[in-house]
C-alpha cells in the first residue's frame, strides 16, 4: 500500500529536497519525493509529491512542510493509492528527448530509438522536475552542430553538470578530450558517477575520461588547474551565469567557446551583455520555446588587458542547475 502527500512549493524549494539530506534520511521509512512544475516557466508554482509505504503521521508531514516556506499555510493533501510503483508511474510522462544525434530516455519511457541515434539513459527518479528539458536539448543540439562544423576540442568543462548528461555527450563527440564535470551539489556528483557507469563512460583524469568534483562555480583546484578550456558548458540559471561571468571568462582560453543555457528569452540580452564586457562575442543563438542556448566565443586579445580574476564563487543554491 502506498500513501501520497502533495504540497505546493517553489522550484528552489523543490530542488532542495532530495533523498541524501540528513533530515530526510532520518525519517522511517524514507519517502520517495517527486517534484514538478505546476505552471510552465513559473518557478513559483511547483509541487512535491512524497510517496510512503505506510500512512505518514502529522509529525512527518509537518517536518516536510517546514522545508517548504511557501507552503507554510497550505493544507497537505494526503491520499491512499493502490499497490503500484507510483514513483515510476509519475515520471512516465517524461518523454524521451531527441536532439541532434542524441536520444535521451528513462527506463520508464524509452520509446522507439531513431535509427543511428546515440542513446543516453538518465533515470528521472534521480532528478527533479521537467523544466530543464528545453535547455538540455538545446545544449545537446548545439554540441552536435559544433561537431558537424568540424570543431575540435581538447579541454572541456561542464559547470553545473546536474546528471552528467552534457558531459557524456561531449565525451562521445570528442572522445580524446579531457573533460571536467562539476556541480555545486555533491549529490549531483554522485548521480553523475552512477550515470557514467550506466552509460559506459569512464571516470578519471585521462583522455576520454570525465573528472568529477563538487564546486561552487569554478572554485575548485581541479577546475582551475585543468584550464584554460577551449569549450565550457554552463547550463544553470541566468543569475548564476551573470555572477559567474568573470570566473568563467578567466578559465576560457582566447578563441575558446562557451555554451550558456538555463536562461529565459527575456534574460538573454542581460546575460550576453555581461559576457560581452569580458571579451566574448555571440556567435550563435538557438531558441527552444522560451529557452535560448547561446554560443559565445572569447575574443583574442593582443594588449595587456585581461578579464580580472574572480574568486569563482557564486550564491547559486545547491541543486540550482538546469540540466535534466
Amino acid at each position: 500500500m502506498t500513501w501520497k502527500v502533495t504540497l505546493p512549493c517553489t522550484r528552489q524549494e523543490a530542488e532542495a529536497l532530495h533523498d541524501e539530506d540528513e533530515w530526510l534520511a532520518s525519517l522511517d521509512p524514507v519517502p520517495s519525493i517527486v517534484a514538478d512544475e505546476v505552471k510552465a516557466f513559473d518557478d513559483n508554482q511547483w509541487r512535491i509529491e512524497a510517496y510512503f509505504p505506510a500512512k505518514p503521521d502529522h509529525t512527518i508531514i509537518d517536518l516536510i512542510q517546514s522545508r517548504l516556506p511557501s507552503a507554510a499555510n497550505a493544507k497537505a493533501i494526503v491520499v491512499k493509492l493502490p499497490d503500484e510503483d507510483w514513483v515510476v508511474m509519475s515520471q512516465q510522462g517524461l518523454k524521451p528527448v531527441h536532439a541532434g544525434r542524441f536520444y535521451v530516455h528513462t527506463s520508464a519511457n524509452k520509446g522507439e530509438v531513431p535509427d543511428g541515434a546515440i542513446t543516453l539513459h538518465i533515470e528521472a527518479s534521480r532528478a527533479f522536475g521537467t523544466g530543464g528539458h528545453e535547455t538540455t536539448s538545446g545544449c545537446l543540439a548545439m554540441l552536435d552542430k559544433l561537431k558537424q562544423q568540424g570543431k575540435r576540442f581538447e579541454l572541456i568543462a561542464d559547470i553545473g553538470t546536474g546528471t552528467g548528461l552534457l558531459a557524456f555527450a561531449a565525451c562521445h563527440l570528442w572522445p580524446r578530450a579531457y573533460i571536467t564535470a562539476s556541480d555545486i551539489d555533491p549529490v549531483s556528483v554522485d548521480v553523475t558517477r552512477d550515470n557514467s557507469l550506466l552509460n559506459g563512460y569512464s571516470l578519471g583524469m585521462g583522455h576520454g575520461q570525465i573528472t568529477l568534483c563538487a564546486a561552487s562555480g569554478t572554485d575548485h583546484p581541479v577546475i582551475q588547474q585543468r584550464g584554460p578550456y577551449d569549450l565550457i558548458i554552463a547550463n544553470i540559471l541566468a543569475g548564476p551565469l551573470i555572477e559567474l561571468a568573470p570566473s568563467l571568462a578567466n578559465i576560457v582560453e582566447e578563441g575558446g567557446a562557451l555554451i550558456l543555457a538555463g536562461l529565459l528569452s527575456t534574460q538573454a540580452a542581460t546575460v550576453i551583455s555581461a559576457y560581452r564586457k569580458l571579451g566574448f562575442r555571440l556567435q550563435m543563438r538557438t531558441d527552444n520555446g522560451d529557452w535560448p542556448c547561446l554560443l559565445l566565443i572569447k575574443r583574442r586579445r593582443y594588449s595587456w588587458q585581461r578579464p580580472s580574476r574572480s574568486d569563482g564563487r557564486t550564491t547559486q543554491l545547491p541543486g540550482d542547475f538546469g540540466t535534466w
